[in-house]
């Protein structure tokens, strides 16, 4: 055994002075600075840099987007108990929070557990208020979906349409996804009279709503971690990341602008009525 090991390490050595005398010929010590240089930068772009602002935001460091005004939050059971007086004071940049979006429901029976408080409250503070319904492929069709929103959320004047979350399509195939959100779209604008809101991630958008039907609604964007959005089309809200910090909340909440003025933000909404001010 131990001629066995007296061997491997004379090979050891052998191969480490082999790698050695190679090092001093220029044309092998080339090929090595560059064969590091690709690797480094294979890793930098494909493993460090589209996690970069990621792992800022995981340490609190958001960057908002420039050049919006408007800033605004959304909401459900995971973000628990709020502290609505504090988040009342709380800014983003220099701007306050002017809208608060909420989870009401889930599929044909789930209510989020904090959607009737925090419905109630958003209205006491003033905050505009939109209500979303996350769609759930596997949980009937999406016209009882939004009959089940319809009879648990109450939207009234000056709160946004209703809105629809779709990101996922479990077994469906693209044209039965179409059908279903349009479905659902349709219900809900029978019911307010106005084309409810869209939300979705970009890539989801350009493959399953692709179609000219679906250019009519407003869209809620969710794109993370980017200084514009990937989405060419057009836009109301830009969900840019999900480790906002603000006021009231403990932990991360998602944070969002608005893509237009404040008189645009307002026309959207249900029975708006311009003041005589």
């Amino acid at each position: 055994m131990a001629r066995q090991n007296s061997s491997r390490k004379r090979g050891q050595r052998g191969f480490m002075s082999r790698c050695l005398q190679c090092f001093h010929k220029p044309g092998c010590l080339i090929a090595f600075i560059l064969a590091v240089a690709v690797y480094a930068y294979l890793c930098w772009t494909f493993l460090v840099a589209p996690y970069n602002v990621r792992w800022q935001a995981r340490y609190g460091k958001v960057e908002l987007p420039a050049g919006y005004s408007i800033h605004g939050i959304d909401i459900s059971h995971h973000q628990g108990d709020i502290d609505w007086e504090e988040l009342s004071k709380a800014t983003l940049g220099d701007a306050p929070i002017t809208f608060v979006l909420m989870k009401g429901t889930e599929g044909q029976s789930l209510l989020d557990d904090c959607f009737n408080d925090n419905f109630y409250q958003a209205s006491q503070w003033r905050y505009i208020r939109g209500v979303y319904h996350f769609y759930v492929p596997t949980a009937g069709t999406a016209r009882k979906q939004a009959k089940w929103y319809l009879k648990q959320v109450h939207l009234g004047d000056d709160d946004l349409p209703p809105i629809l979350d779709v990101e996922k399509v479990g077994s469906l195939t693209k044209a039965q996804v179409r059908s279903e959100v349009k479905a659902w779209l349709d219900e809900c604008e029978k019911a307010y009279g106005l084309p409810p809101i869209i939300y979705t991630y970009y890539k989801f958008k350009e493959q399953y709503l692709d179609g000219p039907e679906f250019d009519r609604y407003p869209y809620w964007i969710a794109h993370y971690y980017v200084k514009q959005v990937g989405y060419k089309g057009e836009w109301k809200f830009w969900q840019h990341t999900d480790c906002g910090r603000v006021r009231g909340i403990r932990g991360d909440v998602d944070l969002n602008v608005y893509n237009g003025s404040m008189y645009d933000l307002k026309k959207l909404c249900i029975n708006y009525e311009e003041s005589d001010d």
